[in-house]
């Protein structure tokens, strides 16, 4: 006959309520109660089922993610972190993809939702976009990432500044025809892309002021993309000689379009990404460094803190800091 909690309230001496307390090694129960519960379940080798134990705290044991991507690199590697982080907590993790922020979709059902997960991670959409259809009014734990709102729990990191200094470099190279690489023409709808487009205007605006120095190209944040942009900023009649890319694959598909032109990366051409992809350092691409999978993991822990309340603060908005990592890509130009 299967060993239940009852039984071991029982042979310790104690109620089921105060032996399912000590088995969860809750702040309220006596040191001593709970090593003697813990000593008779460790003799019937009895383990407490992590489900009911969530049930008995009113919670599910599950966290929803609003993404609106899942397949693109800095989305998937910000979930990886993530999922690390619930894995070892026993915690389950619900994707939710709203789609591309540019282009109509559904809104998700996050109401309906919050009673099924204990707490919701936004990745990188605008707080104040219809995608989250109301996430952040809910009575909810909530982190988010990539982005900042007021009195919301968040992980980011200084995109502006970013942007800035990577422009900035290839400005102290002594390049003055800077063209950039963005997601797409218009307002985007990630913060974080309107953000390094403002690092890259003050950098070229004061040392550069050469205005035409501003020709964009647009790459949707995709490989193709950024080939597709780089061969329009190839095209000006008088084209760059160093592009600021908004992202590491926008740089890669424009390398691409650099060599199938016969140009040379960082001798004709001199670029600068952004992410620390993990296929940078193989292209040599000189890229601003940002640790995609610490900010999922560190999201992730701010939730499940505020879920438990283990936390004796309420999380505010924790800045991770980035690094250029200069390589071949960007040389002084010829």
């Amino acid at each position: 006959m299967a060993i239940t909690i009852r039984d071991i309230a029982r042979e310790a001496g104690v109620s089921t309520a105060t032996a399912s307390r000590a088995l969860r090694r809750l702040h309220n129960v006596d040191p001593a109660t709970i090593a003697r519960v813990q000593a008779v379940a460790d003799r019937y080798s009895y383990v407490v089922s992590p489900a009911a134990s969530r049930l008995a705290g009113g919670r599910t044991g599950s966290v929803a993610a609003l993404t609106p991507y899942l397949s693109r690199w800095y989305f998937a590697t910000v979930l990886s972190g993530v999922e690390q982080v619930l894995q070892d907590a026993e915690t389950d993790l619900l994707l939710l993809v709203a789609g591309d922020p540019g282009r109509p979709a559904r809104t998700p059902p996050v109401r309906r939702l919050s009673q099924r997960v204990d707490g919701f991670l936004v990745i990188s959409l605008d707080p104040d976009s219809p995608e989250l259809g109301g996430l952040l009014d809910l009575d909810a734990p909530k982190v988010l990432i990539g982005t900042k709102w007021p009195g919301v729990p968040s992980v980011s990191i200084d995109d502006e500044r970013a942007a800035r200094l990577a422009t900035q470099h290839l400005v102290n190279l002594g390049h003055r025809r800077i063209g950039m690489i963005a997601g797409r023409p218009g307002r985007s709808p990630f913060l974080a892309e309107r953000a390094r487009k403002r690092g890259f205007e003050t950098a070229v605006a004061w040392p550069v002021p050469d205005s035409s120095a501003l020709d964009c190209g647009y790459g949707d944040f995709t490989v193709d993309g950024g080939e597709t942009a780089m061969n329009a900023l190839l095209a000006q009649p008088d084209p760059p000689t160093a592009v600021f890319c908004m992202s590491d694959e926008m740089a890669f598909g424009a390398m691409r379009a650099l060599r199938l032109h016969g140009l040379a990366v960082g001798t004709d051409v001199s670029l600068v990404g952004f992410d620390g992809h993990d296929l940078a350092g193989m292209l040599d691409l000189t890229t601003v460094a940002q640790p995609v999978a610490q900010i999922g993991a560190v999201a992730a822990q701010m939730l499940l803190d505020q879920i438990s309340d283990a936390s004796e603060h309420k999380p505010g908005e924790v800045e991770i800091p980035t690094k250029l990592v200069v390589r071949s890509s960007s040389r002084p130009p010829t």
